[in-house]
């Protein structure tokens, strides 16, 4: 019995045959994603070689842009590196790389100084009641033992941080920003039984200029999460798992697949999309209480509301199923309208547009799928078992959120391995041009039935958030990798020519390989929650590793 359906084994490539390559381009570094990690990359790649940097949308829509909550770094002298280096193991569950944690936590005061000099604005406070200057604002959210969070414009963080690295891209000659393209495939040399082929490129879709070849010496994967596999997600459109489907292609180890994050604190309005309330609002003081106005959360963890997220949504879905009600609300009543308007502005602009006033209204909310864990795995420069390509960000498992991410890590991991990986992938631009290579396509024309791919995306996020989300089960699981397989069965086999239907291929590959990974994983650690497991079990005490081909994962300790 093969691992997945063999379609999800044999194809290399999405590429249409029949589709005429219309140009090729060179660069010595190629970076494929507009986030935090992506721009970051680019940045620090820029400073010894050409850069291109391919986003499939503009900066507008990333994951980074729409960022409410901060950036976790030690810059109070009652904090200290070892207290985050600390609290991000506790929320990782045994699986954190200790030696990767400090190095991200160890470089975060650096990334955050060159972001002010680069005129990001934080938010500031009185340094003290005699009005002796101000000081950065430090907010702390669930999980974080001190005030350590940067936030800008209250609830806007991304937004500024996105502006901020975007002008970094634009003063820079060495950088090309291609916006709108979609990364069909990386390209790879032919490989041998023992390791996959070298990187040296990908296959590129423009609305305007069509199908194009960019060859590079270097390809940096940052291209984020995805969310978009789960019904109920914070995550824009965009995040559609492409990074981890083409790397996984490719022959790149992918690991951890089981951890997604879920957010426990998403807008829950009928009929309207589900927004972030970001954790910063429970950091403030806000609490959740059910239907009849009970807190249900004091005497489930010391930490109350401030929990990790995942005790947080779990007591949550818990509490929705015990009360019959489909949500439970935030309340921050006590915090009172003005302090809440002035804290979190946008999010007040949103509860606004549902008459909905956070100084009388307890805020109805839900959880929803927000982080992917797991990834394309690197080691601790952010390189990939591939030759020649990298990864960053969310789209990557670097060992620092183990099996659980803590809050307002994200965005520093995405800096601080964003300029390694885009430094460190200096080491490949002397080994002279690259060599393009015969890209071969040959998937016969299918004669089985068409599906209707809208109904394929939804039956996957629909089957993915009732039985492989905050809670999981043996048979559920095995259910939705049987369906999972009759969909590809009629959809891997067709050849298609925009974004969105190469999206829905993307998306079964990467929703197949969560639950693989899920059912592989007979315990509860972390984000992951098996109700037929319930406890952590020292022999998965170990990060599973997937790779096209294999039947079985690969396992690190």
């Amino acid at each position: 019995m093969p691992f997945m359906h063999p379609l999800f084994e044999q194809r290399r490539y999405l590429i249409p045959f029949r589709a005429t390559l219309l140009s090729q381009i060179f660069t010595d570094v190629l970076v494929i994603g507009g986030g935090v990690a992506g721009m970051r990359a680019a940045i620090a790649a820029s400073e010894h070689s050409d850069v291109i940097l391919v986003s499939k949308g503009n900066i507008e829509q990333s994951n980074t842009f729409w960022a409410q909550g901060g950036i976790a770094a030690v810059l109070e002298e009652t904090d200290s590196f070892d207290l985050h280096i600390q609290d991000t193991l506790n929320a990782g569950a045994d699986l954190c790389d200790p030696a990767v944690v400090r190095t991200v936590v160890e470089a975060g005061p650096a990334r955050i100084n060159e972001l002010i000099d680069w005129g990001m604005r934080f938010d500031t406070k009185r340094r003290d009641d005699a009005g002796n200057g101000e000081s950065i604002a430090l907010g702390r959210e669930g999980g974080h033992s001190c005030h350590r969070i940067l936030h800008a414009d209250g609830d806007a963080t991304g937004k500024e941080l996105a502006r901020t690295l975007f002008g970094q891209i634009e003063e820079r000659e060495r950088v090309r920003y291609f916006a709108d393209c979609f990364v069909l495939d990386l390209i790879t040399v032919d490989s041998d039984e023992d390791r996959p082929g070298a990187c040296i490129g990908a296959i590129t879709h423009h609305p305007k200029y069509g199908l194009q070849v960019i060859w590079a010496k270097a390809t940096i994967l940052a291209c984020g999460g995805c969310g978009q596999v789960y019904r109920e997600s914070t995550n824009p459109p965009i995040a559609t798992g492409d990074g981890i489907a083409m790397a996984y292609r490719a022959g790149a180890m992918i690991a951890d697949m089981a951890f997604v994050q879920f957010h426990p604190t998403t807008l829950y309005v009928a009929g309207a999309s589900r927004s972030l309330i970001t954790e910063a609002v429970r950091g403030e003081g806000a609490h959740l209480i059910d239907r009849n106005g009970e807190r249900f959360m004091v005497g489930q963890h010391d930490m109350a509301e401030l929990a990790p997220r995942d005790v947080v949504s779990r007591s949550i879905m818990n509490q929705i199923a015990q009360t019959r009600f489909p949500h439970v609300y935030l309340d921050c009543r006590h915090i009172g309208r003005e302090r809440f308007t002035e804290r979190f502005p946008g999010i007040t602009q949103l509860l606004d547009r549902f008459d909905i006033d956070p100084g009388i209204d307890p805020v109805p909310i839900h959880p929803s799928c927000h982080y992917m864990v797991g990834g394309v795995s690197t080691d601790d420069a952010g390189r990939t078992n591939v030759p020649g390509l990298y990864a960053c960000g969310e789209v990557s498992a670097t060992g620092l959120h183990g099996a659980n991410r803590l809050a307002s890590n994200s965005l520093l991991e995405g800096l601080v391995f964003g300029e390694i990986a885009g430094r460190i992938c200096e080491e490949l631009i002397d080994e002279g041009p690259t060599r393009p290579a015969k890209v071969i396509s040959d998937i016969p024309i299918s004669d089985r039935a068409e599906l209707d791919l809208s109904d394929v995306r939804s039956s996957l996020r629909a089957a993915m958030w009732r039985h492989v989300g905050i809670t999981r089960a043996a048979d559920q699981l095995t259910d939705v990798e049987q369906h999972i397989d009759d969909w590809a069965s009629y959809t891997l086999d067709k050849i298609f020519d925009q974004a969105s239907e190469w999206e829905v291929q993307n998306m079964l590959l990467v929703g197949a390989l969560i639950v693989r990974a899920a059912k592989w994983r007979e315990e509860s650690r972390g984000t992951h929650y098996r109700s037929d497991f319930q406890q952590p079990t020292e022999s998965f005490r170990k990060h599973d590793l997937w790779q096209r081909g294999n039947a079985q994962p690969h396992t690190v300790i």
